[in-house]
């Protein structure tokens, strides 16, 4: 499967985005998708994940303010920011595997998007 993703930004602190990461090549339905991010000089990290049932988990300081969600329909999924910090500034990636596990290393993904950078200013 294809993944692009966009929807990055620069934004104030405290404000939204909204990233989309669409696929193509194959229904995503029986996928396990995923967001990632890196920060400058620091290593790729997980940030949220949603299965094949639409169930949803998160990297602890993402909680409550990030939301993953999937329509297997448009083949995309979508990652709702909101009370972005100057922390959450990264290249965002989208990832996916087939599969319908809790999956959050990277090389649990087999299939990633380019990126899109997103930068909250303080």
């Amino acid at each position: 499967v294809q993944l692009q993703a966009c929807g990055g930004g620069l934004v104030q602190a405290g404000g939204s985005l909204r990233l989309s990461c669409a696929a193509s090549g194959r229904t995503i339905s029986n996928y396990v998708m995923g967001w990632f991010r890196q920060a400058p000089g620091k290593e790729r990290e997980f940030v949220a994940g949603i299965r094949p049932t639409g169930s949803t988990y998160y990297t602890d300081s993402v909680k409550g303010r990030f939301t993953i969600s999937r329509d297997n329909a448009k083949s995309t999924v979508y990652l709702q920011m909101n009370s972005l910090k100057p922390e959450d500034t990264a290249v965002y990636y989208c990832a996916a595997r087939e599969g319908w596990g809790l999956y959050r290393q990277q090389t649990d993904f087999a299939s990633w998007g380019q990126g899109t950078q997103v930068t909250v200013s303080s």
